[in-house]
Protein backbone atom coordinates (compact mmCIF):
# COMPACT_ATOMS: atom_id res chain seq x y z
CA UNK A 1 0.00 0.00 0.00
CA UNK A 2 1.16 3.41 -1.25
CA UNK A 3 2.68 5.29 1.87
CA UNK A 4 2.40 2.45 4.09
CA UNK A 5 6.03 2.11 6.15
CA UNK A 6 7.23 -1.29 4.67
CA UNK A 7 10.41 -0.78 6.98
CA UNK A 8 11.34 -3.72 9.28
CA UNK A 9 11.27 -1.90 13.07
CA UNK A 10 12.16 -4.85 15.00
CA UNK A 11 10.00 -6.76 17.54
CA UNK A 12 9.51 -4.65 20.98
CA UNK A 13 8.94 -6.74 24.15
CA UNK A 14 5.00 -6.52 23.66
CA UNK A 15 4.99 -8.41 20.46
CA UNK A 16 6.66 -11.43 21.62
CA UNK A 17 4.35 -14.01 23.44
CA UNK A 18 5.66 -17.59 25.03
CA UNK A 19 5.64 -20.08 22.44
CA UNK A 20 5.94 -18.60 19.26
CA UNK A 21 8.32 -19.75 16.69
CA UNK A 22 10.36 -17.80 14.23
CA UNK A 23 12.04 -19.20 11.31
CA UNK A 24 15.06 -16.53 10.80
CA UNK A 25 14.78 -14.88 7.07
CA UNK A 26 18.31 -15.36 5.15
CA UNK A 27 20.00 -18.31 5.11
CA UNK A 28 23.70 -18.14 5.00
CA UNK A 29 26.61 -19.62 2.99
CA UNK A 30 29.65 -19.29 4.80
CA UNK A 31 32.46 -19.14 2.93
CA UNK A 32 36.26 -19.48 2.93
CA UNK A 33 36.16 -15.44 2.82
CA UNK A 34 34.15 -15.43 5.87
CA UNK A 35 36.42 -17.88 7.93
CA UNK A 36 39.28 -16.18 6.83
CA UNK A 37 38.28 -12.70 7.89
CA UNK A 38 36.76 -14.21 11.20
CA UNK A 39 40.78 -15.10 12.30
CA UNK A 40 42.11 -11.84 11.19
CA UNK A 41 39.82 -9.72 13.06
CA UNK A 42 40.35 -12.12 16.24
CA UNK A 43 43.48 -13.42 15.52
CA UNK A 44 42.21 -17.15 16.88
CA UNK A 45 44.96 -19.19 16.73
CA UNK A 46 43.10 -22.94 16.51
CA UNK A 47 44.82 -25.09 14.32
CA UNK A 48 41.21 -27.19 13.56
CA UNK A 49 40.15 -23.97 12.06
CA UNK A 50 43.55 -22.97 9.85
CA UNK A 51 45.22 -26.16 9.45
CA UNK A 52 43.49 -28.26 6.44
CA UNK A 53 46.36 -31.07 6.95
CA UNK A 54 45.81 -30.88 10.48
CA UNK A 55 42.14 -31.28 10.25
CA UNK A 56 42.51 -34.15 7.94
CA UNK A 57 44.83 -35.94 10.27
CA UNK A 58 41.79 -35.99 12.97
CA UNK A 59 39.33 -37.49 10.59
CA UNK A 60 37.80 -33.97 9.12
CA UNK A 61 36.93 -33.43 5.83
CA UNK A 62 39.33 -30.03 5.81
CA UNK A 63 39.35 -27.05 8.65
CA UNK A 64 36.44 -26.53 10.37
CA UNK A 65 34.55 -22.76 10.08
CA UNK A 66 35.44 -21.24 13.77
CA UNK A 67 32.75 -22.82 16.05
CA UNK A 68 32.42 -19.10 17.29
CA UNK A 69 31.99 -17.99 13.65
CA UNK A 70 29.06 -20.92 13.27
CA UNK A 71 27.66 -18.75 16.84
CA UNK A 72 27.67 -15.62 15.82
CA UNK A 73 26.17 -16.51 12.15
CA UNK A 74 23.27 -18.22 14.00
CA UNK A 75 23.33 -15.42 16.89
CA UNK A 76 23.03 -12.94 13.41
CA UNK A 77 20.05 -14.65 12.22
CA UNK A 78 17.70 -13.91 15.83
CA UNK A 79 18.79 -10.19 15.82
CA UNK A 80 16.26 -9.03 13.46
CA UNK A 81 13.26 -10.92 14.71
CA UNK A 82 14.53 -11.06 18.75
CA UNK A 83 16.94 -8.48 19.37
CA UNK A 84 16.91 -5.53 17.15
CA UNK A 85 15.79 -3.28 19.51
CA UNK A 86 17.75 -4.97 22.20
CA UNK A 87 19.07 -2.88 25.49
CA UNK A 88 21.26 -5.51 25.65
CA UNK A 89 22.07 -9.51 26.10
CA UNK A 90 22.22 -10.60 29.68
CA UNK A 91 23.32 -13.98 29.40
CA UNK A 92 23.31 -17.73 28.02
CA UNK A 93 22.49 -20.66 28.94
CA UNK A 94 22.83 -24.57 27.71
CA UNK A 95 25.07 -23.68 24.55
CA UNK A 96 25.28 -26.85 22.40
CA UNK A 97 27.44 -27.16 19.64
CA UNK A 98 26.52 -29.91 16.66
CA UNK A 99 28.39 -31.28 13.44
CA UNK A 100 31.17 -29.37 12.46
CA UNK A 101 30.71 -26.27 10.07
CA UNK A 102 32.99 -26.18 6.50
CA UNK A 103 32.94 -23.75 3.98
CA UNK A 104 30.51 -23.69 1.76
CA UNK A 105 28.19 -25.05 4.31
CA UNK A 106 24.71 -23.03 4.48
CA UNK A 107 23.00 -21.98 8.05
CA UNK A 108 19.90 -21.44 8.59
CA UNK A 109 18.36 -20.84 12.16
CA UNK A 110 14.70 -20.99 14.01
CA UNK A 111 13.90 -19.47 17.62
CA UNK A 112 11.03 -20.37 19.85
CA UNK A 113 10.39 -17.77 22.60
CA UNK A 114 10.36 -19.45 26.83
CA UNK A 115 9.61 -16.78 28.84
CA UNK A 116 9.25 -13.23 29.29
CA UNK A 117 9.14 -10.90 32.36
CA UNK A 118 8.52 -7.45 31.92
CA UNK A 119 10.65 -5.04 34.45
CA UNK A 120 9.36 -3.64 37.60
CA UNK A 121 9.42 -0.14 36.11
CA UNK A 122 7.49 -1.36 33.27
CA UNK A 123 9.72 0.51 30.70
CA UNK A 124 11.50 -2.73 29.66
CA UNK A 125 10.84 -6.59 29.24
CA UNK A 126 13.23 -9.67 29.64
CA UNK A 127 12.73 -12.21 27.04
CA UNK A 128 14.14 -15.52 27.17
CA UNK A 129 14.97 -17.68 23.72
CA UNK A 130 15.77 -20.59 21.97
CA UNK A 131 17.59 -20.45 18.99
CA UNK A 132 18.81 -23.60 16.83
CA UNK A 133 21.62 -23.59 13.74
CA UNK A 134 21.10 -26.08 11.17
CA UNK A 135 23.46 -26.78 7.94
CA UNK A 136 21.67 -27.39 4.77
CA UNK A 137 21.37 -31.17 5.30
CA UNK A 138 19.01 -30.01 8.14
CA UNK A 139 21.32 -31.50 10.42
CA UNK A 140 22.10 -29.01 13.72
CA UNK A 141 25.24 -27.02 14.05
CA UNK A 142 24.44 -24.70 17.03
CA UNK A 143 21.25 -24.31 19.78
CA UNK A 144 21.13 -22.16 22.69
CA UNK A 145 19.39 -20.56 25.31
CA UNK A 146 19.70 -16.86 25.70
CA UNK A 147 17.97 -13.91 27.16
CA UNK A 148 17.70 -10.25 26.64
CA UNK A 149 16.79 -7.05 27.65
CA UNK A 150 14.27 -5.31 25.02
CA UNK A 151 12.57 -1.82 24.83
CA UNK A 152 8.86 -2.03 24.87
CA UNK A 153 6.48 -0.19 22.26
CA UNK A 154 4.66 1.58 24.81
CA UNK A 155 6.26 2.81 28.23
CA UNK A 156 3.35 3.98 29.90
CA UNK A 157 1.72 0.33 29.84
CA UNK A 158 1.79 -2.02 32.48
CA UNK A 159 1.52 -5.59 30.79
CA UNK A 160 2.18 -7.42 33.97
CA UNK A 161 3.72 -10.57 31.93
CA UNK A 162 6.02 -12.75 34.06
CA UNK A 163 6.41 -16.23 33.13
CA UNK A 164 10.62 -16.31 32.98
CA UNK A 165 11.59 -20.03 32.54
CA UNK A 166 14.20 -21.80 34.42
CA UNK A 167 17.72 -22.59 32.54
CA UNK A 168 20.05 -25.16 33.40
CA UNK A 169 23.40 -24.27 34.98
CA UNK A 170 25.24 -26.76 32.82
CA UNK A 171 25.03 -28.95 30.13
CA UNK A 172 26.17 -32.78 31.49
CA UNK A 173 29.18 -34.17 29.61
CA UNK A 174 26.99 -36.69 27.98
CA UNK A 175 24.90 -34.87 26.34
CA UNK A 176 27.62 -33.08 24.42
CA UNK A 177 27.99 -33.95 21.04
CA UNK A 178 31.59 -35.19 19.53
CA UNK A 179 31.93 -35.92 15.97
CA UNK A 180 32.10 -39.52 14.94
CA UNK A 181 35.02 -38.43 12.77
CA UNK A 182 37.17 -37.21 14.98
CA UNK A 183 40.33 -39.19 15.79
CA UNK A 184 41.92 -37.91 19.28
CA UNK A 185 44.66 -40.19 18.55
CA UNK A 186 46.49 -38.14 16.23
CA UNK A 187 46.78 -34.93 18.74
CA UNK A 188 49.82 -33.19 17.88
CA UNK A 189 50.84 -30.80 20.20
CA UNK A 190 53.47 -29.43 18.19
CA UNK A 191 51.01 -28.37 16.13
CA UNK A 192 48.84 -26.80 18.58
CA UNK A 193 51.62 -25.05 20.06
CA UNK A 194 50.35 -26.64 23.91
CA UNK A 195 51.88 -28.56 26.00
CA UNK A 196 48.95 -29.19 28.42
CA UNK A 197 46.15 -31.83 27.90
CA UNK A 198 42.95 -32.26 30.21
CA UNK A 199 44.80 -34.69 32.58
CA UNK A 200 46.90 -31.36 33.60
CA UNK A 201 44.61 -29.46 34.79
CA UNK A 202 42.03 -28.93 38.09
CA UNK A 203 39.35 -28.23 39.00
CA UNK A 204 39.26 -24.26 40.32
CA UNK A 205 42.86 -24.02 38.84
CA UNK A 206 43.44 -19.85 37.54
CA UNK A 207 45.47 -19.28 34.25
CA UNK A 208 46.33 -15.68 34.30
CA UNK A 209 46.38 -14.90 30.15
CA UNK A 210 49.21 -12.39 30.00
CA UNK A 211 47.87 -10.47 26.40
CA UNK A 212 45.73 -7.68 26.70
CA UNK A 213 43.58 -6.24 23.79
CA UNK A 214 41.86 -2.56 23.16
CA UNK A 215 38.86 -3.37 21.25
CA UNK A 216 38.44 -0.72 18.60
CA UNK A 217 35.00 -0.04 17.77
CA UNK A 218 36.13 0.37 13.73
CA UNK A 219 37.22 -3.62 13.94
CA UNK A 220 34.11 -4.50 15.99
CA UNK A 221 31.79 -2.94 13.93
CA UNK A 222 33.36 -4.86 11.01
CA UNK A 223 33.29 -8.15 12.71
CA UNK A 224 29.19 -7.16 13.67
CA UNK A 225 28.60 -7.00 10.05
CA UNK A 226 30.61 -10.35 9.28
CA UNK A 227 27.90 -11.74 11.55
CA UNK A 228 25.30 -9.88 10.13
CA UNK A 229 24.48 -8.34 13.67
CA UNK A 230 22.82 -5.59 13.30
CA UNK A 231 20.98 -4.42 16.08
CA UNK A 232 21.47 -1.08 16.58
CA UNK A 233 22.86 -1.08 19.92
CA UNK A 234 25.95 -1.87 18.31
CA UNK A 235 25.79 0.88 15.13
CA UNK A 236 23.37 3.76 15.54
CA UNK A 237 25.33 6.43 17.38
CA UNK A 238 22.56 9.10 16.71
CA UNK A 239 20.07 6.65 18.54
CA UNK A 240 22.07 5.83 21.35
CA UNK A 241 23.54 9.00 22.78
CA UNK A 242 19.96 9.73 24.90
CA UNK A 243 20.08 5.93 26.13
CA UNK A 244 21.25 4.74 29.82
CA UNK A 245 24.92 3.99 27.78
CA UNK A 246 24.86 7.38 25.95
CA UNK A 247 26.94 5.49 23.05
CA UNK A 248 27.49 1.88 21.15
CA UNK A 249 28.12 -1.06 23.13
CA UNK A 250 30.28 -4.15 21.82
CA UNK A 251 28.38 -7.02 20.85
CA UNK A 252 29.16 -9.37 23.55
CA UNK A 253 29.88 -12.00 20.87
CA UNK A 254 33.02 -10.49 20.30
CA UNK A 255 34.45 -9.86 23.65
CA UNK A 256 33.68 -13.85 23.97
CA UNK A 257 35.72 -13.99 20.63
CA UNK A 258 38.94 -11.55 21.63
CA UNK A 259 39.29 -13.52 25.00
CA UNK A 260 39.10 -17.08 23.58
CA UNK A 261 41.67 -16.06 20.54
Amino acid sequence: MAGQNKANTGNYFEDLTTGREIVHAIPRTVTEGDAAMYLALTASRYPLFCDAEFARSLGFKRELVHDLLVFHTVFGKSVPDISLNAIANLGYADVRFGVPVYPGDTITAKTRVLGMRESSGGDTGVTWVHTVGQNQRGEEVLSFIRWVLMAKRDTSTNTGIDDAPATPESVAPGELFVPKEFDLSKWDTTVTGGEYLWEDYEVGERIHHIEGVAIEEAEHQMAARLYQNIARAHFNAHALKDSRFGKRVIYGGHVISIARA
